[in-house]
């Protein structure tokens, strides 16, 4: 062999060399991120056409794909589209959301757990079908929740809110809803330029529709928040229900001439029962207790509840609600105790506080996919209930509960008594700034024979002015409704 023939010869075998070099990297090392990439279109089409699995409340299915005429194959359907929006999010071209979105393996059927199903469709020749996600919701207690925001002419048309219902023992999320809304088969559609306008419209509304207000809007909880207050003052063993604690007209904050009333609600003179500025709702006892108690216990309190952290897996974009961790000022410090200066929850972690409470305590770590199954729906998974934290000692659990029922019984919350029921409550009103709208926030809970459950109702905007905003009045008729659905 001549050295030219010998040449070409090497510079061939260098050649392939490398061609097999390439194509074991991007078959082997980089097959996972090309296929995962956003970029990929033949990809996201192969997915945008495949029939994916049901989400299922109870037996109806609010999002299923059903056979469509054009090139994608099957189109996404989702049914009381308006009602269920912010939970299953949306399953678009371009991306997914919500419950779309965290159980997209299962949906699609990629999942590891569903190989013996592709195996079986890949012998007879089938497409491949997704498996199907049940959810926790009651669908009587979401109605509820959603006519209460959105179909109230009590609060207006322009409403902004959410409501939460848990289950206390499991942490079962049994309703949950958020105001505004949006039509999750708009963005579903086939028609992508449609799509793609239609997303950069909501996207920039100054209402947020696509915002789940449940898990990702942290405000101010108010008067909310001195359960959590008042928990901290049990847990120290120096109070009970029957305790003497301080009330007066005002209070002065510490370091300041700063002071704050109470709204004429009857806080006595002095000194006053804690079961009394509970039903009140007085604000000159919940300042000099989080002053008395200091910033340590009362973080400690909070963080218990849930605070400063996420809990929530079954849904992406869940905001930590947030209770100061800097050093506060005694002034600040007081306010924390009414849920004002640096206080921030969402209506999911209130009605933990809450769900904590009736569980002896202990808060349970929240969640919304209740089971997942096979094409053929053979159950593959099933969650298990977990124990978040034991946010106070069964003691306190009860001396709150006894106290809350006489919040609903003798104080603000009468709108939320249910005969035949155990019910107890706290309202809340938050201010945010002079020329803003208040915020109404309203928690429960109610029991009845084997049947019990925690809300929480926060309103962020509605159309009335600020003197007729309290949560009350406002926010306390859709939790009844919604406690009512659960219960009877």
């Amino acid at each position: 062999m001549n050295k030219p023939i010998r040449t070409m010869s090497l510079f061939c075998l260098v050649l392939f060399l490398a061609l097999m070099g390439n194509a074991t990297y991007l078959q082997y090392f980089k097959a996972s991120d090309l296929n995962e990439s956003s970029l990929n279109k033949r990809v996201i089409e192969s997915a945008f056409s495949r029939e994916r699995g049901a989400i299922l409340v109870g037996r109806d299915a609010i999002a299923e794909s059903k056979p469509s005429d054009d090139k994608y194959k099957f189109q996404r359907v989702y049914n009381n589209p308006w009602m269920y929006a912010h939970v299953t999010g949306t399953f678009s071209y371009y991306s997914q959301t919500g419950i779309e979105r965290t159980q997209n393996s299962v949906l699609s059927g990629d999942d590891s757990r569903l190989f013996v199903s592709r195996l079986v469709d890949l012998v007879n020749n089938s497409s491949p079908k997704g498996g199907t996600v049940e959810l926790t919701l009651d669908p009587d207690a979401q109605k509820a929740a959603f006519e209460g925001l959105d179909k109230n002419p009590g609060l207006g048309s322009d409403v902004q809110g959410a409501v939460v219902a848990i289950e206390p023992s499991t942490g079962k999320i049994l309703a949950m809803t958020s105001s505004p809304s949006f039509d999750p088969n708009k963005l579903a559609s086939h028609d992508l330029g449609q799509v793609a306008e239609l997303s950069q419209e909501l996207n920039a509304r100054d209402d947020q529709p696509l915002l789940n207000r449940a898990i990702s809007t942290t405000l101010p909880p108010g008067s909310t928040f001195k359960l959590v207050t008042a928990a901290a003052a049990l847990e120290t063993g120096d109070y009970d229900a029957d305790s003497m604690v301080p009330g007066g007209p005002s209070y002065t904050l510490p370091h300041t001439t700063t002071s704050i009333g109470n709204g004429g609600r009857a806080c006595g003179t002095d000194k006053i029962p804690m079961t009394q500025a509970l039903e009140q709702s007085c604000n000159t006892t919940f300042l000099a207790l989080a002053d008395e108690l200091g910033q340590e216990k009362m973080l400690a309190q909070a963080e218990a509840f849930g605070f400063n952290d996420t809990s929530l897996e079954d849904l992406p974009g869940q905001a930590e609600s947030v209770y100061p961790t800097e050093e506060l000022e005694d002034s600040y410090l007081a306010q924390t105790g009414i849920g004002q200066y640096d206080v921030r929850a969402t209506p999911l972690q209130m009605a933990m506080v809450v769900g904590g409470i009736v569980n002896d305590g202990v808060v349970m770590r929240p969640y919304l996919v209740d089971e997942v199954r096979s094409p053929d729906l053979d159950v593959l998974d099933k969650t298990s209930t977990e124990e978040l934290s034991q946010a106070v000692g069964s003691d306190s659990a009860h001396e709150l509960r006894k106290m809350m029922v006489s919040v609903v019984e003798n104080g603000t919350a009468g709108v939320a008594l249910i005969p035949g029921a155990e019910v107890g409550a706290k309202t809340g009103t938050a201010e945010s700034c002079d020329e803003c709208n208040n915020f109404a926030w309203f928690v429960s809970y109610a029991k009845k024979g084997d049947k019990e459950v925690a809300v929480a109702v926060m309103l962020q905007k509605v159309d009335l002015s600020n003197s007729e905003i309290a949560g009350g009045a406002l926010a306390g008729p859709i939790a009844k409704s919604v406690m009512e659905a659960v219960i009877d």
